[in-house]
């Protein structure tokens, strides 16, 4: 070894020695807190630290926060930045929906999660104050962990809640510029149709046009000249054969097909409805067909200009409109075919409203393929202006045209038949009005310069026209085959009614409801339809009736239509529960008991009360309503409640006061006031009581209570039977009674103990009285017992030879054939006089 090596191994061995000896000489070192723990191990404190206790769900919820945050920050940027055509703005809305409702789940999943944490939390209770004793360090670090989640969860909720606020304020921010691009675009004024300085444009434009012109058209010849082989030639030539066959076919089809009898005076609403939607179908299903076929061929061989290609698209489209409207108006008019119509106006009008609709959509069509054509050739603005007001005002005066032979013909109408007879049902006096209206408002706005309002009027009345059309055709097909399928004998209601046991009028009730909401699906869909094209989006009003049915807050206080529907629909479920729950023990369960009628229908009652409550007290839960809340409502209702609704709260309370103490029961025999008869049901509010001429007597619970009532069945069903015969005062009295006792005993109904007895009552002038008391089992029987009693004692007395008493009916002698005959030969003029006497002295 050389002499450096071993001082190198000489200087190691020393500074060992010295390191060896410090840390001797300093003894063991105490731990090092968390915070001053070396850098390479973070994670052993943490794992016992409070951001243990946070869940990993949580935080993938605030990590998608935060991504939601930077996202919607840089679309705010974009916003603020470089102005933004109608297309981006629409764009940038359709990716803010999306981010708005991954927002709202987020909130809506964490939120019972920081319930729970709150809850967990409160279950150590609160902390200690000074002076108090510390609690354990498990405790500590439970409550430290729960706290930290707390925390966490009330964190994530409050940016979920703004990031939630400030997305729909982008959203709403891109919905304004988006209406107020359309307004500015709407109402942007140019020169009037009248102005010198448009047409001298148009003149001074009309050159660059035609070489533009001749530019394109030589590019549309050599493009072909290239690419117009024998195939391609055979293609184009095959699709635009089959697109005429089918559009030329479907007027032939339609008359074959569906089956219009004009034979037919009044046809069945579903076989008219039927035949109406089949002429639509069937005029415009191969019009479309033809389009789309040749628009497929065409576009794969690529004969003409990218540019020229949006010219057939459009005239194409247009074609197929034109298809489709005139299968509307036929479907629904049914011009030559009046028994078929769906709306009643006359024939005249429906031959009119054919013509006159045709034309102007045609009128249309053409503007909108001219309109496509400049912008291919790039047209000067003059160009396209006086385009848009030319046709604009052709539609407009085609419309006026329409209007005034309407009104011709009504006037026509009312001198040939005069005031007293009514002609036929022509188009109505409002809808003249709107449509004068609307020609005005073309006019004047093609005459003042604002062509672009013009063309939207019109549009916007071709629209909004072929929507009412649609919506009269959805609304009559589906009262007829939703609702009336449910009210008359059809196979669908004929089977529900088998397998479910509704009754009929139940299934007339669905029907009725079905129709009613699907006429408001329908109405609701149109009026989306028709605002749209101005600038109104569906996602607005989707947000809007969102906001209604999700909730949204008015000060302290959150209204959600979602939750009273639900809240709703559990209170009707514990209803009709509570219901199945009374008929089984109405059915079923109390019958096989040996529990009186009256007991049985107070517990089907309480029952009844008990379910109703509780499904109520669901309900109320479920809206978030504490005993607090409630407590105020009643405490707001209790002044109420003293004055308007006192006889109703006072008749509630008896009822329960009745089926509580059942002073009188279902099946007892009471005596109210002057009715008599039997208690059949027991309400919430009054008592129904059925007399023995079949009448219904209502007594409110509370006369039930504070009145006078007789019960003859309160203790048992004895009933008592009262006869009493009068017979000739020289009767024996002893024979007598000894015949009636054995008639009372000889019955099978009448009771031994007590026994029957007999009461001598009175004596009159011709006659002594005898009472017989007897009792029967049931007081139902005491009617028939008492008339069985009477003919036997009768019989019995007659046989005896125990007459009837003087002055009876059946001691009454017979009038004297002399007296007869001599009433009957007084003349008539005497008979006469004899009977007004009499009623003279009766009166």
């Amino acid at each position: 070894m050389t002499r450096i090596g071993r001082g190198r191994l000489f200087l190691a061995a020393m500074l060992a020695f010295g390191i060896a000896s410090a840390s001797l000489a300093q003894g063991p070192q105490p731990p090092q807190p968390a915070s001053q723990a070396p850098s390479q191990a973070p994670a052993l404190p943490a794992a016992n630290g409070p951001s243990a206790a946070i869940p990993t769900d949580t935080k993938a919820a605030r990590a998608k926060l935060d991504g939601f945050k930077a996202d919607l920050s840089q679309k705010e940027l974009a916003l603020q930045g470089r102005s933004q055509s109608d297309a981006e703005l629409q764009n940038l809305r359709q990716q803010i929906e999306p981010i708005i409702d991954n927002i709202r789940t987020v909130i809506a999943e964490q939120a019972p999660k920081l319930e729970a944490s709150k809850a967990r939390l409160a279950q150590l209770g609160p902390k200690p104050k000074e002076g108090e004793p510390d609690e354990s360090a498990d405790a500590a670090k439970d409550r430290s962990e729960r706290e930290a989640a707390v925390a966490e969860l009330d964190e994530t909720q409050r940016l979920g809640r703004a990031l939630l606020v400030q997305a729909e304020q982008l959203s709403a921010q891109i919905s304004d510029l988006r209406r107020a691009g359309f307004t500015r675009a709407l109402f942007e004024k140019s020169d009037s149709i009248l102005s010198f300085n448009l047409w001298m444009d148009v003149l001074q434009a009309i050159p660059r046009e035609l070489r533009a012109q001749r530019i394109t058209f030589g590019d549309t010849v050599g493009q072909i000249e290239r690419h117009a082989t024998l195939g391609v030639l055979l293609l184009i030539g095959l699709a635009m054969g089959v697109a005429i066959a089918l559009y030329a076919g479907r007027r032939s089809i339609a008359p074959r097909l569906v089956g219009r009898d004009p034979s037919i005076t009044d046809p069945a609403r579903r076989s008219g409805l039927l035949a109406a939607l089949a002429v639509l179908l069937l005029g415009t299903v191969p019009a479309i067909a033809g389009s789309w076929i040749f628009w497929v061929a065409f576009d794969a061989v690529d004969v003409f200009p990218p540019r020229l290609e949006q010219v057939v698209a459009a005239l194409l489209r247009g074609i197929a409109f034109i298809a489709f409207v005139r299968a509307l108006i036929d479907a629904i008019l049914a011009p030559g075919h009046g028994s078929w119509r769906l709306v009643s106006v006359s024939d005249a009008s429906a031959t009119r409203i054919m013509s006159f609709g045709v034309t102007l959509v045609t009128v249309l069509v053409a503007g909108k393929v001219l309109e496509a054509f400049n912008q291919a050739i790039a047209a000067a603005l003059p160009i396209t202006v006086m385009t848009r007001a030319v046709f604009a005002l052709a539609a407009a005066l085609i419309l006026a045209e329409l209007l005034r032979r309407f009104a011709t013909r009504a006037h026509q109408d009312e001198a040939c038949l005069g005031p007293y007879m009514a002609p036929e049902v022509s188009v109505g006096g409002p809808v003249r009005t709107m449509g004068w209206i609307v020609v005005a408002a073309v006019i004047g706005s093609v005459l003042g310069g604002y062509v672009a309002l013009a063309s939207f009027l019109v549009d916007q009345a071709l629209w909004i026209s072929i929507l009412l059309a649609l919506l009269i055709l959805c609304i009559a097909l589906a009262d007829e085959f939703i609702g009336n399928t449910f009210r008359t004998q059809s196979r669908i209601s004929t089977m529900l009614q088998a397998n479910t046991g509704l009754r009929r009028r139940s299934l007339e009730q669905i029907g009725v409801l079905a129709s009613g909401a699907t006429r408001l699906a329908l109405i609701v869909m149109a009026l989306l339809l028709a605002l749209a094209p101005w600038g109104i989006e569906s996602t607005d009003l989707m947000g809007s009736l969102r906001a209604v049915f999700f909730g949204f807050s008015v000060g302290d206080v959150t209204i959600s239509l979602s939750s009273i529907l639900i809240a709703a629909l559990l209170f009707a479920i514990g209803f009709a529960v509570t219901r199945v729950i009374q008929r089984w023990l109405d059915n079923t369960f109390l019958p096989a008991t040996e529990l009186d009628a009256g007991l049985r229908n107070s517990i089907r009652t309480a029952a009844g009360y008990v379910g109703i409550i509780s499904a109520g007290v669901i309900a109320f839960t479920y809206l978030g309503l504490s005993l607090e809340r409630v407590t105020i409502v009643a405490g707001a209702l209790s002044v109420g409640i003293g004055f308007g609704l006192q006889s109703i709260v006072n008749n509630f309370i008896s009822g329960l006061i009745l089926l509580w103490e059942r002073p009188i029961r279902v099946g007892d025999l009471v005596v109210v006031g002057d009715g008599e008869g039997y208690v059949r049901r027991i309400n919430v509010r009054s008592t129904e009581i059925q007399t023995f001429d079949r009448s219904t007597l209502i007594v409110p619970n509370s006369n039930l209570i504070s009145g006078i009532v007789r019960n003859r069945v309160r203790n048992d069903r004895i009933g008592r039977v009262l006869v009493s015969v009068p017979v000739p005062r020289a009767s024996d009295p002893d024979h007598v009674s000894e015949i009636m006792k054995r008639c009372a005993l000889a019955h099978r109904e009448v009771m031994s103990e007590p026994a029957p007895r007999v009461l001598f009552k009175k004596v009159t002038e011709n006659t002594i009285d005898f009472d017989l008391i007897c009792f029967v089992d049931d007081i139902d029987a005491a009617g028939r017992v008492s008339s069985d009693l009477y003919f036997d004692i009768f019989r019995k007395l007659r046989e005896e030879g125990t007459g009837a008493p003087p002055g009876s009916a059946a001691a009454a002698p017979p009038k004297e054939p002399e007296k007869i005959e001599e009433s009957e030969a007084k003349p008539k003029a005497q008979q006469d006089e004899d009977e007004g006497l009499t009623l003279l002295k009766d009166k």
